[in-house]
């Protein structure tokens, strides 16, 4: 699904006013202004939490009910990953050094490159959906349009041709991509803080391994590595995928300005306070995208005013449930994998 032509005009004709007369009722509102003691509760808890689960992974010892402390420390890993995503965008602190010491902090906890995830993060943010220019719908084993699933072949050819099927498993291997994609990013020099980076991964790596077979036998270690990064892996991929997939892509031939190119290529899920915490306000994705650096506890309060602003100005404004939201994304990879499977 790509934008629809007739908005080259549109775009053209639209007010180049809109997104400024937007950030003002932002403003007014004061919902970029920083939210210190949030975070400040946010991040004790969070750390205290994965305390918590260090203590009790000790006092289990070799059991296979560390298996249960995997999911645990699953879970508490997406949600740091949440907290870097935050001090990328600036959102904790006011100033971007503040922001990137934590956001290091947290980076090394979980194991990825803090500087190679931003450097990604940024691209996206600034093309979102973009055919050419969006590194997240760059992934080789599958295909997010026509195009791309034109240009398979061989091993990834059939994992674009079954990628419907295959999304949901493949999340199993996400959380050793980023792992990999990191020390790739910091080994060829591709990160500004190298040295400081490679540190931290040594460190995460070292400190991760040492844990598991210390405290636990060879299999046991084995399954736990297993179901903490493969659930990792799956959590962080439910968590992003809602945002983009399956929403309309464009090119440079697609002409389209700020505020509308953020919000008819994002996609907001609806939910309460648990889907905020379970998706680490990625749920308010126009908002977000909209506003990168609006902290996440506002994302909820600008939620009304954004979608209220689109409708006055008549642009698409895409919401829905989490499940609905999944299976949007699954008939999107069956649509764009069809030509492969007609071909078989």
């Amino acid at each position: 699904m790509t934008l629809p032509a007739h908005l080259d005009s549109e775009a053209r004709a639209a007010s180049r006013n809109d997104f400024a007369d937007l950030a003002r009722l932002v403003r007014r509102e004061r919902l970029l202004d920083r939210r210190y003691g949030y975070y400040a509760v946010k991040i004790s808890l969070t750390l205290l939490a994965l305390a918590g689960g260090c203590v009790a992974f000790v006092l289990l010892g070799d059991s296979w009910w560390q298996l249960a402390s995997a999911v645990f420390f699953a879970v508490m890993f997406a949600q740091i990953a949440f907290l870097g995503h935050d001090a990328g965008h600036n959102q904790i602190f006011r100033t971007g050094r503040a922001n990137d010491r934590i956001g290091y902090a947290f980076g090394g906890i979980v194991g990825i490159s803090y500087g190679w995830w931003m450097g990604k993060h940024t691209r996206h943010h600034a093309s979102p959906n973009h055919e050419d220019d969006d590194p997240d719908i760059d992934i080789p084993l599958l295909a997010f349009t026509r195009r791309q699933s034109g240009e398979k072949s061989g091993f990834v050819r059939w994992t674009t041709k079954h990628q419907a099927a295959l999304f949901f498993p493949l999340l199993l291997l996400e959380g050793l991509s980023l792992h990999w994609a990191s020390i790739q990013a910091v080994w060829h020099g591709d990160v500004k803080a190298r040295r400081l980076e490679a540190v931290l991964l040594v460190a995460h790596l070292g400190s991760y391994l040492g844990a598991v077979f210390l405290v636990m036998s060879p299999p046991v270690a084995v399954a736990f590595i297993a179901v903490h990064q493969g659930l990792w892996g799956v959590y962080m991929g439910c968590s992003f995928a809602p945002g983009h997939k399956g929403m309309p892509t464009y090119t440079d031939k697609t002409k389209v300005d700020f505020l509308r190119k953020q919000v008819l290529t994002s996609r907001n899920v609806r939910g309460g306070p648990w889907v905020d915490f379970a998706l680490g306000g990625l749920n308010y994705q126009i908002e977000h995208h909209l506003f990168p650096s609006m902290p996440r506890a506002n994302l909820r309060r600008a939620q009304p005013l954004v979608r209220d602003f689109c409708a006055t100005h008549e642009i698409d404004y895409a919401q829905c449930g989490l499940m609905t939201t999944y299976r949007h994304v699954l008939r999107h990879l069956r649509d764009v994998s069809a030509p492969l499977r007609a071909t078989s």
